[in-house]
């Protein structure tokens, strides 16, 4: 085989003229005609470049006919001129590497192959070859405006390329989709084969469907492919927008429990994607329907509706997006309760006769309930206008309890009111008994008692520093009747200066109310018994008691005689008191003297220190002295901020000498 390379025009034009001449000479005889003449390559048979390959089969010569001694071809345009053409060997079946020579471009060609033998010329064999270079004009995909619903096909129109079509036509177009990633319609840079053109109808067939594609977006890409294959020389883009969910709606204003009376409530509706700007009686809508009924529907994103009735209210609410998503299948739904009667409220229709002071009422409510965190009964004397006074109210459940301390009233009739809230917030009053009679109690609801108590000598009594007491008193109910073991408190209430000021102590007395406590050493007191009362006795006081302590002074002299101007004889001691802390000025000593069955007499008052301690020498300068046997004491007088009472210590004799 040889590699024919493309000839001159003029060179190509003589061949034809001579051939001809050659041909108009001998008469063409079918036996030396080529068998099967064929173009390779190609797709639908046009050619993008300028490379053709023809091959033939040779005829099977009867017996006694010519021998082949050459192959003859040529190549005509649509007008009959003459491209090219060659001799070939005689042996030759295959052409191959055949370009068409300057200038002849795009277009459809002729091919003729026939043979020569034996001075005979062979009938021609004839083929077309098609050859098309032009690439088609850009082609934009024309996607759908707006956003594509997930349940709907996306639909993608191709515009028809721009400029002159190519010779070979209009194959069809070629397009891609991704989510961004930068894909091509075709893989190669210029050409799109058979395989990856997706429309194959020609230029008119210009709409492919995408199918369902999956939320979000979508990039398109579009060539036009000529009929030799050649593409566009670059793709057209355009961005589908799929939204593949219908709108979250939420629901406002739902109580979250009960309510007292009419509700509004609006569903909201949002959309990320597509979005909820109303647009028209065929755009996005929100919808809201009550206990089952026709929805209500507003464009755009919201819608309210009024909820009234007593009871539980069923609210469903959807939307639709402006992609056409519809949430009318799974809408978002919510119970508004509505209750606007008041809760029922009754007092006990009578008094635990252990427990009369107890004041309970019941609260029902056929449809919210009870409030269980709200709730106060009140008392006001029977007929009276004054305000009520709440009393300490506890809510159990369905029930109000509180306490009447009834010895905090005085004596008369009074009437009782509850007041109740169901849990919507509805509120309720009542002053009657479950049987319709009002509650009204008399005072004193228990029975009254008193309390005496006193010393073994009676209600006051002087005791030694240090010493206690015995204290002994009883409680008597009225009628006489034993008021059985109770706790009473013994009260002490030291004077001024005690550190505590006051001491409780509380005993349970014997089954007939009688009582006896030792009341332990301590400072100067007034003592009272306090009886808080039961279920059924009331409130007792009884008088207070007083108790005087003396104060404890010790002192003692150095000696006990003294020389007349000689060395002083020292008084020294101490004043007692635990209870009393002593300041640091001191606590003040009055020193006294007196003959015996005399008067005492104050010489000197000192000042003790922090500890209650003193000391002062004391010298003797008289004569008269001589041979006299004197009596001393330390006296604590009357002071502020001391509890104790005045007191001296135990004489102390000293004799002049």
């Amino acid at each position: 085989m040889r590699r024919v390379l493309g000839n001159l025009l003029a060179l190509a034009l003589a061949l034809a003229g001579l051939i001809g001449a050659d041909l108009a000479a001998a008469e063409p005889t079918p036996l030396l005609r080529p068998l099967n003449l064929r173009v390779l390559s190609g797709e639908d048979g046009w050619h993008a470049e300028n490379d053709f390959r023809l091959d033939w089969d040779r005829p099977a010569l009867s017996e006694g006919g010519a021998p082949i001694t050459a192959v003859h071809f040529r190549i005509r345009d649509a007008a009959g001129s003459v491209a090219l053409a060659d001799t070939l060997p005689w042996d030759t079946t295959q052409l191959e590497n055949l370009h068409l020579p300057f200038p002849f471009g795009p277009g459809i060609y002729s091919a003729d192959v026939w043979l020569e033998g034996g001075g005979l010329t062979g009938t021609p064999a004839s083929t077309t070859l098609r050859f098309d270079d032009a690439r088609p004009g850009l082609a934009r995909p024309l996607v759908p405006a707006g956003w594509v619903a997930g349940s709907v096909a996306a639909v993608v129109r191709i515009e028809h390329p721009s400029g002159p079509l190519p010779i070979s036509g209009i194959r069809g177009y070629a397009v891609s989709v991704d989510r961004g990633g930068g894909s091509a319609p075709c893989a190669g840079p210029n050409r799109c084969r058979l395989a990856e053109t997706d429309l194959r109808g020609g230029v008119g067939a210009d709409t492919i469907s995408l199918g369902v594609l999956p939320e979000g977006m979508h990039v398109v890409r579009a060539v036009a492919v000529s009929g030799a294959g050649l593409r566009s020389p670059e793709s057209m883009s355009a961005i589908v927008r799929v939204d593949a969910t219908a709108p979250g709606v939420t629901l406002d204003g739902v109580p979250r429990g009960w309510a007292a009376g009419p509700v509004r409530v609006t569903a909201r509706a949002a959309d990320p994607l597509s979005g909820m700007n109303a647009s028209g009686p065929d755009g996005p809508f929100t919808a809201i329907a009550l206990d089952g009924g026709l929805p209500r529907t507003e464009p755009g994103p919201t819608v309210s509706a009024l909820v009234v009735g007593e009871g539980p209210h069923g609210v469903a609410a959807y939307a639709r997006d402006a992609a056409g998503n519809l949430g009318e299948e799974s809408p978002t739904r919510a119970t508004v309760r509505i209750d606007e009667s008041p809760p029922r409220i009754a007092f006990a229709n009578s008094q635990v006769a252990a427990d009369p002071e107890r004041i309970e009422a019941t609260v029902s409510d056929v449809l919210s309930g009870p409030d269980p965190s709200r709730g106060s009964i009140a008392v006001r004397p029977t007929g009276s206008r004054r305000p009520f006074t709440p009393l300490p109210t506890t809510v159990a459940g369905p029930r109000l309890l509180a306490r009447w301390d009834s010895d905090s009233y005085p004596a008369g009739s009074y009437e009782f009111r509850a007041t109740a809230y169901d849990s919507a917030g509805n509120q309720g009053s009542s002053d009657r008994r479950a049987d319709g009679a009002r509650l009204v109690l008399a005072n004193p609801l228990k029975t009254p008692t008193t309390i005496a108590a006193r010393f073994p000598k009676g209600e006051t009594a002087t005791r030694p520093y240090g010493r206690g007491i015995i204290y002994a008193g009883r409680l008597k109910a009225a009628g006489g009747s034993p008021p059985g073991r109770q706790q009473v408190e013994i009260v002490e209430t030291f004077a001024a200066g005690a550190d505590p000021g006051r001491r409780t102590t509380t005993v349970e007395t014997a089954a007939d109310g009688s009582f006896r406590a030792h009341l332990p050493p301590g400072p100067s007191r007034r003592i009272g018994v306090f009886f808080a009362g039961s279920r059924t006795l009331g409130r007792a006081e009884s008088s207070e008691a007083s108790l005087r302590v003396l104060s404890s002074v010790r002192m003692h002299a150095s000696s006990a005689s003294a020389r007349i101007g000689g060395a002083p004889v020292v008084f020294s001691g101490r004043i007692n008191g635990l209870a009393a802390p002593i300041p640091p000025s001191g606590r003040p000593v009055q020193l006294q003297f007196r003959l015996a069955g005399g008067t005492w007499s104050e010489f000197r008052t000192v000042q003790t220190d922090t500890r209650g301690r003193f000391r002062y020498p004391y010298s003797f300068s008289d004569d008269d002295s001589r041979g006299v046997r004197f009596q001393f004491r330390a006296f604590a007088p009357a002071q502020d901020n001391w509890p104790y009472e005045p007191a001296g210590s135990r004489p102390v004799l000293v004799t002049g000498r």
